[in-house]
């Protein structure tokens, strides 16, 4: 996405639009990515972080329409905190994922968990909210976060997948909330779906998302493998993986593959194939 045209409308398709927040950065990318759906009577997507000028923009963009819903794929502050603003301008209930807050022990001040959010309806999987021609169904993906959800526009095989896939880069799965066996059930799970396109909260729309999916999937594969090799040369402190793993990363993103990396050796424990020792981890006897 070169030069992303922040606060202004997008029009992707004829029911689905997108305004993009100023909020670009190593973890966001260009930045949030706000859908509209809809015409006439609309629901938002992810109205994104709590910056005045993004809800400006996102408010001009619905004037004149009834706003019926406000969905949130899931609660970290690039997200949902927007929510209460947009809520209290247009009168539409917040909907969508639940609330969770606890401590984020990751390395990103952005993905800490919007304590704020407080919505009227907790949607559940398969729950469906609807308007004139457009439906949007909830679609359960933990893994990133455990109240992720994705929202399934039926009517076109569209998929808003938050940040469950993203259109830039690999989702970070930070414990102790991000769970990897969580994620990758969640990826199969959409691999069953056979969606059209994928709308993600970061980066271009996915246009092949079955391939796209199963790349993520052998990916997360591969870097199991890679751990596995690391602990069988004696490599068992998860610094000196991501040294080895993630040759020529930002270093900015360095605390973040590491979280990665942690939840890859969860995994790993719970299925009796790694053991961990302080911060030392080792292959099971």
């Amino acid at each position: 996405m070169d030069n992303p045209p922040v606060g202004q409308v997008v029009e992707l398709e004829p029911l689905v639009r997108r305004v993009l927040a100023g909020n670009a950065g190593p973890f966001t990318y260009t930045g949030t990515e706000t859908y509209i759906v809809g015409r006439g009577e609309v629901a938002i997507i992810d109205p994104g972080p709590d910056d005045p000028a993004h809800i400006r923009a996102l408010l001009d963009a619905v004037a004149g329409e009834k706003v019926a819903a406000i969905l949130c794929t899931h609660t970290h502050r690039d997200h949902s905190p927007a929510a209460p603003a947009v809520k209290a301008a247009t009168g539409a209930p917040i909907m969508g994922c639940a609330p969770l807050v606890l401590e984020d022990l990751g390395p990103r001040a952005d993905a800490s968990f919007d304590d704020s959010y407080a919505p009227d309806h907790v949607m559940q999987d398969g729950e469906r909210v609807r308007g004139p021609g457009w439906t949007l169904e909830a679609v359960a993906t933990p893994g990133h976060t455990s109240n992720h959800l994705c929202f399934a526009l039926n009517e076109t095989g569209a998929l808003f997948s938050g940040d469950h896939v993203m259109g830039w880069s690999t989702t970070v799965v930070s414990p102790p909330d991000g769970d990897m066996a969580a994620y990758m059930a969640s990826l199969d799970r959409l691999l069953a779906r056979r969606d059209r396109v994928y709308y993600p909260a970061h980066g271009d729309p996915v246009a092949d998302p079955q391939r796209f999916v199963r790349g993520l999937a052998g990916h997360r594969k591969q870097r199991e493998g890679q751990i596995m090799r690391l602990l069988r040369e004696g490599v068992g402190a998860i610094p000196a993986m991501v040294e080895r793993m993630y040759v020529g990363l930002d270093p900015r993103l360095h605390g973040a593959a590491g979280r990665s990396v942690l939840a890859h050796l969860i995994d790993l424990s719970d299925r009796g194939i790694v053991r961990q020792d302080g911060d030392a981890w080792s292959l099971a006897a």
